[in-house]
């Protein structure tokens, strides 16, 4: 934003706080569910009025709570919008939010791979073009703000929302979160939003939304760092809190998260939206506070600005400065950085949208190649004993397991119409009720088209070829009656495919997603019996794994002829596995967490600091090696890749580091190669991470091509935190690893970095800058 752009904001905003009575402010920091405002199945004009007099700062999710069509929602839209602008003293329009995790939650959106499989690709342009189509559909249905991406480093996989994460690792979740904010909040047109500050993926046990214990340097550098990617490289404009405690302040009420490290550190200069009801939890969980005033008091000094879902202890806020308990300036902190939102936006001169040309924004046929695309990108091959790629013409295969015919399974907890089921379903997410045919206010199971596997797999083969399909058993239960059936059917194939996973949701019918978390990493159900059970057969067994659990499988890994990981693939799943199965994509996923072993290894992924990653004296565990399964990084192709030539170009602790290599396709089929580079400070002031991931790219190669990948490295990126929680970069030896994975290190060098102790800022780390030739 320009300057001048900027001071006319300033003064707008000004204008309108000279203006507002203290009722109107409040109103501006708080939202409305849409039920609030609606009646039958549409506005409620006289309600609306009522409930709207004052103005408000945001409406929470239209699209994403019915199930509504995209030219109903942006009628609707359109209608709340009209008796804010024309019927309210002020006329301020209300920021519509939604949610955007893999896509918009929203009736006929694009459904893309979870967030976790968007990282699966690493490819951040690939990610922004996603993030375009989300902001085009947002957009188009009256929304401006999103809540996502997550940018929370997962490093439990008992956590049941890792799903929703970019993985482990800080550099790749802030490169990935960056490229996803960029996308979809272009040129002031949406408004993305962070979540969930801060560190609210390493909570205790796994558990959701449980206390974090962490040291202020791990926060900084590891949990802080993808906000602070974003905001710096993406201009991010809105921060959510996480529910949980760190060291014993809750985020939504702590001065020190909220405003001293996001604002004063980090240099986030946006709105702090509160999750849902975490204004209220300070005093009902975190029991920091006595009552619902004393919590809005604390969470409004923190630098939380507004309450949603709706007005709750904000509500208080009049009564709290009539007694002298809260001070009016923090109230025109927060209502101005909420208007000028709004002016940046350009809500007040575009208040309303053309709901004729809603449809034409979803899901349209190029959208829907984006999404096939991304889920074939987002697809890691773990394990080959070169059964892969199967030949089309293949006499006979067994498609078996609860994943392999069921859209529901192929999409994460804040899919639509997944998520919705806490809604439609109820919470035991046991019992349907019908919901009514066509567009209604009540959502319901309504797809957009979804391929699953079993559908394109049968499209994909010749047609002399026979398919047998058997699901085996479910995701949950105990029930295994199916699985000799299918046994059988893969007993009589060529081979056998066979797809397992979870299902992702809210509900305590799901196996994974929020507040779905675990303590057991292997298969749910009886889905570990149907592998062994088809395996047993002798007829080479692929297992392709869905869901967004972070699974340990080293039973299936050792005796499956494959292991694919699908995570969550969005509507066009299937046609990107047979892609991939059938070769005409070579998989280039690779994974962005740690694959354990078994759950005792928890937490294990690829930065532990040095002296971590393994145990004293003998390495290893008394009944287990302490490496993964498979690192963080992994995944292999059609075909193989050399790497040589490494240049390291390096001087002062203030000098930009060069570092090239080549990389060779050396097979007769092309394929992408994701070449990963690490860093190790070898001595430093404090335990630094072993390896450091500080760039990567995905290189494109056609069989037997050469290419040269430059990354230049700022020394702000290797700084860190030193004794006097000063950010600096040491003089001294630094390792530069090249490597197809953060465990197949292909190329090495130790550099010396020269001069004094650089001194610099996290909110200015400078980018890697990452060439191909």
């Amino acid at each position: 934003m320009t300057r001048s752009v900027r001071q006319g904001v300033d003064e707008r905003v000004a204008d309108l706080l000279g203006r507002m009575t203290l009722d109107e402010k409040v109103a501006q920091l708080g939202g409305i569910w849409l039920t609030e405002l609606a009646a039958g199945e549409g506005l409620d004009d006289a309600r609306a009025r009522e409930r709207l007099r004052h103005g408000i700062g945001h409406v929470s999710r239209i699209a994403g709570s019915t199930g509504l069509g995209p030219r109903r929602n942006a009628e609707l839209a359109n209608a709340v919008q009209r008796v804010l602008v024309e019927e309210t003293r002020l006329g301020i329009p209300a920021i519509v939010h939604e949610e955007s995790t893999g896509g918009l939650l929203a009736r006929g959106a694009t459904q893309f791979p979870q967030a976790i499989g968007l990282a699966s690709t690493w490819d951040p342009a690939l990610v922004e073009r996603v993030g375009a189509v989300i902001r085009r559909q947002t957009r188009a249905v009256g929304a401006h703000h999103v809540l996502a991406p997550v940018l929370d480093v997962a490093r439990d996989p008992r956590w049941g929302r890792v799903e929703e994460t970019y993985g482990e690792d800080p550099y790749l979740c802030g490169t990935i979160g960056a490229a996803y904010v960029r996308g979809v909040q272009g040129t002031d047109q949406v408004v993305c939003t962070g979540k969930h500050f801060l560190g609210y993926g390493l909570s205790e046990g796994g558990m959701n939304t449980a206390p974090i214990q962490l040291g202020p340097r791990e926060l900084r550098e590891v949990y802080a760092e993808p906000f602070a990617a974003a905001i710096r490289d993406a201009d991010l404009r809105s921060i959510m809190n996480s529910y949980a405690s760190v060291d014993g302040l809750p985020c939504g009420g702590s001065r020190a998260i909220l405003t001293h490290l996001l604002r004063d550190e980090l240099g986030f200069d946006g709105v702090v939206v509160a999750d849902y009801f975490a204004v209220g939890l300070l005093q009902a969980t975190h029991r920091i506070a006595a009552d619902r005033a004393e919590a809005a008091s604390r969470a409004l000094a923190a630098g939380l600005d507004v309450e949603l879902p709706a007005l709750d202890c904000y509500r208080e806020i009049p009564a709290l400065i009539a007694a002298g308990r809260l001070d009016p300036e923090l109230v025109d902190r927060a209502v101005a950085r909420v208007l000028a939102q709004k002016l940046r936006l350009g809500l007040f001169e575009r208040p309303y949208v053309d709901p004729a040309a809603a449809p034409l924004a979803f899901d349209t046929a190029e959208d829907r190649a984006l999404a096939r695309t991304a889920a074939a990108r987002s697809i890691c091959l773990l394990a080959n004993d070169g059964v892969l790629p199967l030949r089309r013409n293949v006499r006979s295969i067994a498609v078996l397991g609860p994943a392999a015919d069921d859209a529901r399974l192929l999409q994460g907890d804040y899919h639509y119409p997944g998520h919705l089921e806490i809604v439609y379903l109820g919470a035991e997410g046991v019992s349907a009720r019908r919901a009514a045919d066509g567009e209604t206010l009540a959502p319901g199971p309504y797809f957009v088209p979804h391929v699953t596997p079993l559908v394109a797999i049968r499209a994909a083969v010749s047609p002399a070829t026979r398919v047998v399909h058997a699901r085996g058993c479910d995701v949950s239960g105990d029930d295994a009656t199916g699985i000799a059936a299918a046994a059988d059917a893969a007993r009589a194939s060529e081979v056998a495919l066979v797809f397992v996973g979870g299902r992702s949701g809210l509900t305590k019918a799901c196996t994974v997603g929020e507040a779905r978390d675990a303590t057991d990493l292997r298969l749910t159900g009886r889905q570990q019996d149907l592998v062994e059970a088809v395996v047993a057969t002798g007829t080479r067994t692929v297992v392709v794994v869905t869901g967004g659990r972070v699974h340990a499988l080293p039973s299936i890994a050792a005796r499956a002829a494959a292991l694919v990981q699908a995570w969550l693939p969005g509507e066009e799943s299937g046609s990107a596995i047979a892609d991939v199965i059938f070769g005409a994509v070579s998989p280039a996923g690779r994974l962005p967490v740690s694959l354990p072993r078994s759950v005792g290894q928890v937490p294990i992924h690829h930065g532990h600091r040095a002296g971590g990653g393994r145990a004293a004296f003998h390495g290893e565990y008394t009944d287990s090696p302490t490496t993964p399964l498979f690192a963080f990084g992994h995944g292999l192709s059609y075909t193989t890749f050399a790497y040589d030539g490494l240049d390291v170009v390096a001087g002062a602790t203030t000098d930009a580091i060069v570092v090239t290599c080549t990389v060779k396709n050396r097979g007769a089929v092309p394929g992408d190669e994701v070449v990963q580079l690490y860093v190790r400070d070898e001595v430093a002031s404090v335990a630094r991470p072993d390896r450091l991931l500080v760039g990567f790219a995905r290189v494109p190669l056609a069989a037997g091509q050469r290419r040269i990948v430059r990354f230049t490295v700022h020394p702000s990126r290797l700084a860190f935190y030193d004794e006097a929680m000063r950010f600096v970069c040491e003089p001294g030896d630094f390792r530069i690893m090249i490597g197809a994975s953060s465990a197949d290190i292909r190329l090495e060098r130790v550099v010396t970095l020269r001069g004094p102790v650089a001194t610099y800022r996290q909110s200015a780390i400078v980018a890697t800058v990452i060439s191909v030739d």
